[in-house]
Order: C-alpha cells, then structure tokens, then sequence
C-alpha cells in the first residue's frame, strides 16, 4: 500500500520470479486454485485450463469465508489463484420496468459475491507472504504472490446494443475498478487484474433471442460469438507468473466489439 501521506509506493516491493523461460512461467503445478461458478461455461472452461480447481458459492460472506477455508485446509494448506467468475444476467429489460428484487439479487452476486471471494481469498495471501508457511506451519514452496482474477464484462466498458441491461453493466463496471483498487490496497502480496469477455456461448446468454444474437453479431467484427475455450489462454495468463508485472488490468475478449 501507498503511503498515506506522500502516496508513495515501496520500491522493489513485488519482484520477478526467477525463472527466465517461458513456458514454467505458466505452470500452476503444486497450486491451489478456486473458481466460483465452476459448473458450466466460462467457469467450467477454466477449471479444466488449471487442472486443479475447486467451487464455492458466493451468496453470502459466511459461506464464502466457510468455503475457502475449508479448500485451503483440505488441499496443502495453501491458496495460490482465486477466479471469482459467479455471475448472472439482467433479463429484465428496461431498468425502470424490471423488478428491484431482482436488482437486488443481481448486485448481490455480482458485485457482493465478488468481493467476498477478494476479501476470503486476500486475507490467505497476506498470511502466507508474512509467515512464508501453509496455515498447518509447513513451508511453502514455489508461492510468491497470490493472483486475484475476476470475469467482468465488456459490458463494464459500453452500453450493449439492443439489450437494456443496465443494472447488469453497472455491476461489472463495479468489479473492474474493484480489482484496480484491490491491485494496489494489496501490493506485496497479491495481484487483482479481470477479464471482460463479449458475448460467449454460455447458458448466461441462452434468454437472447436469435433475432437479437443476430443484431449484436452485426456490430462484431469477427461476425460471432466467443466459445469459453477461447478464453482459456487469458485466465491462465493471469492466474500465473507468467503475469507477475500485470495487476490493476483489465482485458477484454470480445472479437473486436469494442473495438470501433
């Protein structure tokens, strides 16, 4: 963290790791990583990239909290990656037509959900870098930051055409800067960084109508939608050290959307 006073940072307070070649930079070998919202689509794709992964459900702080505790403690001890991917959509409409309930429950997963899964997963990295072991006291080997990866949305960054989803684009807006912010509160012991992908064949988007997957696909300039293998690489990416001078950044995968 910054000083508070003159807003300077500590040199040298994150460094390289040691290895100069490329492909053990992506190895998660030896490492513990959740993901939340791991069943199906994108989450489920990830979870097969790392190898190793387990699921946690993010409705409350308590069953967060109780989730990664428990899969730290049941694995080595240790916690190296959390993908907090839960989400779901607005397929209300309007804002001011659709239900405040489901407003409600929107942010709450989206946003809430997210930043519990920061707070359980951060407060395992801060340990292990102070006390260097597992939380049963053995060392621990081949860790040097923990890595914080949240699934945004393109939808964070522009207002989707023709769908009305704003109470969805805020919340991702939200977990975008909300990964910014964690990236430097955590300096020294975690990276926070999101992906925003574009429109992915998931069940997410399986309410859109083909008469509208058809406007939307107009305005990509790949002409199609994303498949949640294709989103393999960029999660890996960040869960690994072969990022280790990425954090506070958010990429987005959407076939050029963005773009024009």
């Amino acid at each position: 963290m910054a000083d508070m006073k003159t807003g300077a940072f500590k040199h040298d307070n994150m460094l390289p790791p040691k290895s100069s070649l490329v492909m053990p930079l992506f190895s998660l070998k030896g490492r513990t990583a959740i993901v939340s919202g791991a069943g199906a689509g994108i989450g489920l794709a990830i979870a097969h990239a790392f190898g190793r992964a387990y699921q946690v459900n993010v409705t409350t702080w308590e069953t967060v909290q109780a989730a990664v505790d428990e899969i730290v403690k049941e694995f080595d001890g240790r916690l190296d990656v959390f993908v907090a991917n839960s989400g779901i959509a607005w397929e209300e409409g309007s804002f001011i037509d659709g239900s405040l309930e489901t407003m409600q429950k929107v942010l709450k997963v989206n946003v809430d959900g997210t930043l519990y899964c920061a707070r359980a997963a951060a407060l395992h990295w801060r340990r292990q870098k102070k006390e260097g072991s597992t939380i049963d006291g053995k060392q621990l080997e081949n860790f040097s930051y923990g890595s914080f990866v949240c699934t945004a949305s393109m939808s964070g960054h522009i207002c989707n055409i023709p769908q009305m989803q704003t109470v969805y684009n805020a919340s991702k807006a939200a977990v975008i800067h909300a990964c910014k912010s964690l990236a430097v509160e955590w300096v020294g012991f975690a990276r926070a960084n999101s992906v925003s992908p574009g429109y992915i064949k998931t069940d997410i988007s399986s309410f859109v109508s083909p008469e509208t997957k058809k406007l939307f696909k107009d305005r990509i300039p790949m002409g199609r939608e994303g498949e949640p293998e294709e989103l393999k690489g960029v999660y890996l990416y960040l869960a690994s050290d072969a990022s280790s001078y990425t954090t506070g950044t958010d990429i987005i995968v959407d076939g050029g959307y963005c773009a024009p």
